[in-house]
Parts: structure tokens; sequence; C-alpha cells
């Protein structure tokens, strides 16, 4: 029976882990205590066997993902103190998620768009699309350089290499203490990065066949067709699973390895304490998979408690789900 596979979000002063059961937020409050929010619920995929389905999956998980994070940003930054709300509405929620997204339709395809249509005379079809991709492409990196030299947002990217670290050293099989930890890999190829610059890829490939086109019918077929794109770059994504080995596949990963030297920082042993006590925290980490347990109920509690970590053992100081309350 094969290890389970986890991934993670970096959040405010914490990490987010999620594995096959479950997720848990682990995060280092005023106190410097760490604090905890552990969910027995679920992959969407599995709570609606219909987005098991190819494509379908990917645009499910990447909706459940992008709204989950605004709440676990939020229930962050409230331990961490920045903000005094731990929950969101369902119109904030909604909110955010469509800011986000407006903000996105107009930088990373309204902006490349125009400019690649009105140097479509000189560049042909393929030109005009290749010259949204990197227009698109450069923005992405531009933007993700500029914030990066935010302080908030270094600790972030701390978090980030943080949560990559350690879920690189549990595959590997080692020790998760801060100081084994520290020695892997801020880098990892199942990075929600990847899966960005795969999609960016993706949109080159497809739009360089759309032909002529005014800018505003381009920029309407692009929205239309982000869900189709978004479960293609999916199953892309997916590939170093299944061929880890495979030369096609690590030439196309490697865009996304790459980004990440923006998009992570060395963290230090107190941000891999935390994100080590958020895996461990995850409902039943380090189980192994069995047939019975796949079938297992499908639950969507939420624990939350404000359980300090030992500070004197912080990586192994792991709550007890049964012993907390909502």
């Amino acid at each position: 029976m094969t290890k389970p596979s986890y991934g993670g979000q970096a959040v405010i002063e914490g990490v987010m882990m999620a594995g096959p059961k479950g997720k848990a937020i682990a995060v280092r409050n005023e106190d410097n205590e760490i604090v905890y929010k552990i969910e027995n619920k679920l992959p969407i995929t599995q709570r609606h066997p219909a987005f098991k389905a190819p494509l379908l999956r990917g645009l499910a998980a990447f909706c459940d993902s992008l709204i989950s994070g605004v709440k676990d940003l939020t229930w962050s930054a409230a331990q961490a103190g920045e903000t005094e709300d731990e929950k969101l509405s369902k119109w904030d929620i909604a909110g955010s998620v469509i800011v986000s997204l407006l903000f996105a339709i107009i930088i990373f395809i309204a902006v490349p768009v125009f400019l690649a249509t009105w140097l479509h005379p000189y560049v042909g079809d393929f030109g005009r699309s290749l010259i949204e991709g990197v227009v698109r492409a450069g923005l992405f990196i531009g933007y993700v350089a500029l914030i990066s030299r935010l302080n908030d947002i270094k600790r972030l990217f701390a978090y980030h290499g943080a949560e990559h670290k350690t879920i690189n050293a549990f595959e590997a099989g080692a020790e998760l203490t801060p100081e084994s930890v520290s020695q892997y890999s801020r880098i990892h190829t199942r990075c929600g990065t990847s899966f960005l610059l795969m999609a960016m890829i993706l949109m080159i490939i497809i739009f360089t066949f759309v032909g002529q086109t005014t800018a505003l019918y381009r920029i309407l077929i692009k929205i239309v067709l982000l869900p189709l794109i978004a479960g293609l770059a999916y199953e892309l994504f997916r590939l170093p699973l299944k061929f880890p080995n495979s030369k096609l596949v690590k030439a196309l990963v490697a865009p996304g390895l790459a980004m990440q030297r923006l998009t992570t920082r060395e963290p230090d042993l107190d941000q891999l304490a935390v994100a080590i006590a958020a895996l461990k925290a995850v409902p039943e980490f380090g189980i192994e998979p069995t047939e019975d347990t796949a079938a297992a109920s499908n639950g969507t509690s939420i624990q939350e408690e404000l359980l300090p970590v030992d500070e004197n053992n912080p990586a192994f100081s792991t709550p007890n789900p049964d012993t907390e309350h909502a």
C-alpha cells in the first residue's frame, strides 16, 4: 500500500496541511504558542464522486482550494493578531473570490490580449499567442518578485518553504524534527506554482488556433475556456505522481520548479516546527489508506482549539483531536 499523499498552503504565521482524511492549520500566535484548527473533512473528490472524472476533478479542486484558502488565511490572521475576525460570511468569501478573479482577468488576461492584438498584424496568429503568453508570464513573475520584497510576504514565503521541506522530508521517510527537515529542498513538484505556469503554457498552445478575433472576443473566449484550461493543467500537474522518472514530465514541471525559487524562502527552525506540527495534526496522519478507510465516513466536523505546543519540544507535541472541541 502506498504512503498517503499530503499537500499544503502557507498561511499567516503558519501552515495548512491536508491529507486524505482532513486538514490541519498550525499558527504561531502572539504569545509564541502554536495553535491549531483541525477539520475532519474529506477532499471534494471523495465527498462528491462525480468530481473524480478527469478535467472535472481539476476544476473542482481548484475552486475548493480557492474558497478554503480564503477561510484559512482569515483564521490564521486572527490567531496571529493581524485581524479580530476569525470567520467570514458566505458573502465575504464570495466577494473576496470574485475580486481576486476580476483582478487576475484584468492583469493576466486582458492586458496581454490587448498588447498582442495590437502587434498581431506584424507577428501573425502564433506570434500573437506567444506574445500573450510571454507578457502574461512576465507580469506574473514581476508581480511575485515585487510583492516578495514586502516583509509580510517574505515570512509567508518562508512558511511556504517550510511546508515543502516538511512534505519532502516525510516522503523521504526522514525524522520529522526541525533540524532534520531543514536539510531537505524547499522545492516540490506538486506546488500550486507549477499548476499556474502549466495553465499559462496551455493558454499559449490552445489560443494559437483561435484565429482572427477582436481583443474583446478573445478575452471572452479565454474566460469561457478557463474551466477547461484549469482541468487540463491539473491533469498535467498530477503527472509527477504517476511518472516521477519521466524526462518529459520533468521538462514540463521544470518552469514551475524554477518559479518556486521566488515563491519560497528558507525557513528558520521555528517556522519548520510549525509546519511539522501542522502535518502531524492532520487527521489520521501517517495511516496508510485501505479499502475500509477509503469507504469510511465523510464527516465534515470542524474542531478548533487554541492548544499551545510544548515549547520544550515543539515539533513533537501534536494535539489529540479526541480532546478538542468546537
